[in-house]
This record gives structure tokens, sequence and C-alpha cells, in this order.
């Protein structure tokens, strides 16, 4: 038995205590699903956003990503993972009442676009803060173009509650504060950026892609070709995750630290106010002329592309990284999850119970300082298996040593299986260690895994891309219709609707700035603000 086995045990062994279970039945996790809307020939719908479905900047529920058409649903923190389904089940019920003869598009990748020009982007009406979030759009869109702004994906979040911080903090021989719980967090964050090549290969669900995604596009990657004009990697498991998709060649450079929050913070603040060559052929506000919101690395925290973040809920024109500051982590935010295609609403609830297996695990294991190596190391994991992860030859590399998938998988379902039936005793449940047994069952047959069973479907058939998740878009739509409102119904969801068009106007009529002070404003020090 290794140091940091018998580590792990001796905690598994700690969180046993009666005090520690019932704090584990409160973890919360929430969830925001993208997906677009297409019209019933599968290509992408170009109307606005729909009225019924409210104010996309002050909505609570329902909002849009970087597009009109990219609709996002997002769940408030619930310590149930079936309140939360039944919670996406309602929003779905919603919207698929409420969008004419539209569908939902199941699949991550887009439907056909012809012309990246024909992506919509987001409005959100004419208050500074509105403008803002649009003049971010057409930032995004002018550095790294609207195509792959269409991808769609779902993020998982996830927390510990501050009964359980107090006991980790107490058993670690810490004094517990908020700095300590962000430290703890972090911890838990370095072994995710380790191990989170696993996501992926679990659940990663775009091994093709339509190929109008590629016009424009230089790349290397040798695909194949199936149906008319869909193209695919044998082993792909996520062509969402690779540098065809949430990537920035300009973002390569930075080092992002996740060993301590201060240096996370200050390294982010640091690519928000360093020039671009890359992008400083945009306007940022030149005599009115508004093409991003600045000419640097990122123009704000939200650019920086990660398979996870560490979050504090932000206050009015208040930075993700002042409120990180100020108040520490909160929750984090998992980014690495495809849509779910053989899910209605784009993720299943044996997910929601790996995922909270996976990160309390991430937890509990021992969690040494990343150096820029092992951070490299982590990035190749991950390139590695979204190109190839279902090549049974397939090799990682575990600090500095080579590694077959499986057997790395191997080891680390040991630990998981401990850490699921931890969360099974807290909560009087078998769900977890059944959510185990599931995802393993992949291990040993990567055709049980999404993107193998997309795969197959595509290549029996010769399918293309499209035409299957237009199949699944009709499918789904008879589905979402089907489903019984459990939280809130059509009358909650038109209160909600209602309520924040009155929120939006409020925004509108309070705005006392113009648009170049707003934003001289938000970007200012908090210091400096201060004193103003």
């Amino acid at each position: 038995m290794t140091a940091n086995s018998s580590r792990f045990e001796a905690r598994i062994e700690a969180l046993k205590s009666p005090e520690f279970l019932t704090a584990l039945k409160d973890i919360k996790r929430g969830v925001e699903r993208e997906a677009l809307r297409i019209n019933p020939n599968g290509t992408l719908a170009q109307t606005p956003h729909p009225k019924p479905l409210g104010s996309a900047l002050t909505h609570e529920s329902i909002t849009t990503d970087f597009s009109e058409s990219l609709l996002e649903f997002i769940t408030p923190p619930e310590n149930s993972a079936a309140k939360t389904v039944s919670q996406l089940k309602d929003i779905h019920r919603y919207v698929s009442d409420n969008i004419g003869n539209e569908q939902i598009w199941p699949l991550s990748m887009p439907c056909f676009i012809e012309d990246e020009a024909h992506i919509p982007i987001a409005y959100f009406g004419e208050s500074n803060v509105g403008k803002m979030k649009r003049v971010y759009r057409i930032g995004l869109k002018n550095r790294y173009g609207s195509m792959m702004q269409a991808i769609a994906g779902v993020h998982f979040n996830f927390s510990l509650p501050d009964s359980f911080w107090k006991l980790w903090a107490e058993l670690n021989g810490n004094v517990h504060s908020q700095a300590q719980t962000s430290a703890d967090y972090f911890a838990l964050i370095r072994n995710y950026r380790r191990f989170c090549w696993l996501i992926p290969y679990l659940y990663g669900a775009s091994p093709a892609l339509c190929s109008s995604f590629l016009k424009g596009k230089q790349h290397a990657l040798p695909f194949k070709k199936v149906g008319k004009g869909t193209v695919y990697m044998p082993y792909a498991t996520s062509l969402r995750m690779s540098d065809l998709g949430y990537t920035s060649a300009e973002q390569a450079s930075l080092k992002i630290c996740y060993n301590q929050l201060d240096n996370y913070v200050r390294l982010l603040r640091t690519a928000m106010t360093t020039p671009s060559t890359r992008f400083s052929q945009y306007a940022a506000g030149e005599e009115g002329n508004y093409q991003q919101l600045s000419r640097n690395i990122i123009q704000i925290e939200n650019e920086l592309y990660s398979p996870i973040r560490p979050k504090q809920p932000t206050r009015s024109m208040e930075k993700p990284t002042d409120a990180l500051v100020r108040r520490g982590v909160n929750y984090i935010e998992v980014r690495a999850l495809d849509v779910n295609p053989f899910s209605a609403i784009g993720i299943s609830e044996t997910q929601f119970d790996f995922l909270d297996v996976f990160l309390l695990a991430c937890l509990l294991m021992p969690s040494a300082e990343l150096d820029e190596a092992q951070l490299s190391e982590a990035k190749q994991n991950m390139n590695k298996v979204v190109l190839e992860g279902r090549d049974p030859a397939l090799k990682l590399s575990n600090n500095g040593a080579d590694v077959s998938l499986v057997e790395w998988c191997e080891t680390l379902f040991v630990y998981f299986k401990q850490a699921a039936l931890l969360l099974d005793s807290a909560n009087e449940t078998q769900r977890y260690t059944l959510a185990v047994t599931t995802e393993y069952e992949k291990v040993g047959n990567p055709e049980l895994t999404p993107s193998g069973k997309l795969l197959k479907m595509l290549l029996e058939e010769n399918k293309d891309n499209g035409v299957l998740g237009l199949e699944l878009a009709r499918t789904y739509q008879q589905e979402m219709k089907g489903f019984p409102y459990t939280y809130t119904d059509a009358e909650g969801f038109n209160v909600q609707a209602e309520a924040s068009f009155s929120a939006q106007k409020a925004i509108e009529d309070s705005d006392t700035k113009d648009f170049d002070s707003f934003i001289r404003d938000y970007f200012a020090e908090p210091a400096a603000k201060k004193n103003a």
C-alpha cells in the first residue's frame, strides 16, 4: 500500500463518523445545460430569443449563451440530484411548449451551419450591463469565430457544506476559515486536473461533427468520412474538448496556477490587463466603436477556457476575481461534460451520482501542488483522450511514467468504490455504488461509452451526424412535452418571464452613466472604485 492510498483510506475511515455522514448529505449540485434551437429541417433557428422564455438578461432559469439561438438552462444548488433532474425536466417541458415548431438540438457539436454569419449574437437589451454582455460576445466572435461559440456543453456545479469544511479542517489539523476552505477546494481542483481525462472517456459524446464546422479552419486531424458530410475520428471521445473546440492558442501561454487562490487570481488578472498582439486589431471603444471589451489576452474572466473553475457568486457589478478574493471559493464548476445525447435533458442521474463520487475522491486523495510540467502532462493526457480515448493501445503519462488508460482506471476505481460506499452510507442508498459499477463497465468496453455508442450508430447506417441529431431532437421533443411539471409549472414560468422583463426594465431605467464610463468603471481596480 502506498503512502497516498493509506492516507486516503484513513480519511475514508474518519468520514464514517456520524458528523461527517450528516454533512455529506448536504452536498449541493446544480446544472447549466446549453442547447441550440433548431428548425424542423435541422438548420439553426434565426428567430430572436422567444418572448415566453423571458429576458435572457435577468431570467433565473432560462437564458442564452453566445447566440440568440443557444439556450442555457440553469438550476439552483440542491442537495437532491433527483430534484435537480426534475427541475431540468420542468424547464425542458416549458421551453419545448413555447418555441413553436422549433426543437432543441441534442448534441454538443452544432447542427449544419452554412456560414457562421448565420449565428445570431445574443441580445440582452439596452442597459449598460446588457450592452457589455453583447460586446463581450462580439469580441469572442472576432477572436475565435462564431462557430466555436455554437458548441454546447453541460456545466456541473458542486459544493460541500460549511459543516463539512469545519470537520475537514479539524481532521487535517487546520483552523477552519474562508481561506482554508478555498485552499481545500483548490486541492480538489488539482486532483481533478490530474484525472479529468476520465470525464471525456466516460461522457464524451462528440466523436463526429458536421464538416460545415471545419469551414475555413486549419487543422491536421486525420478525419474519416461517414454519410454525406460528417467527419469523425475512430477513437475520439470529445472533439468538443479538442483544439477544434473550446481552446485558445492565445491562452496556451497562460500558466494558470491551481496551487493557491491568490496566484490563480493574480494570473487571471494579469491576463485581463496584458495586451494581446493577436487581438489588438479590433477596436475596444475608440470613438464608441466596440468590437471587443479590451485588447487584452482575455476580456473578462469567463473567457478563460478551463475544464474546471473555482467560483463565488458575484454581486452587482462585481468581477469574478474580486468575488473570489473577498469571499473565497463557494463551489466548483465542472466544464468538461458533453451534452449527453442519450438523455432528453442532456445529463443523466447516474452522471450526477458518479460526479459526486469522482469529486469527493479528488478531495480525499492527497493532492500535492502541481508544477508546470505536471500541468502540461495533464493537458496532454486530456488531449490524447479526447482524440483517441477508445484506442485500446492508448498510453497516458502518470508523473512521467507510461500507463494504459485501463490500468490507470483500475487504480482510480479502487478509490471511487470506497468514496461511493461512503456516500451510500450517508444517504442510505446504493445509488453511488451502482453509478460506479455502471461507469466501470465502460473501462473494459469502450463501445459502452456515449462516443462509442454514437459512432456505432453513425457507421452502421452510414448516417450523418445531422440526421441522427434531428432524429433524436424529434424524439426528445415528444418526450419533453410528456414531462409532468414537478416544481415549476407553466404558470410559474410565465410569472418568472414577466418578472424578468420587469427586472430588465428596472436595470435599464436605473442607468446613470454612458457606456464608456460604465466600462471604464467596471475594469477599474477595486480600490479606485471606492475612491471614485
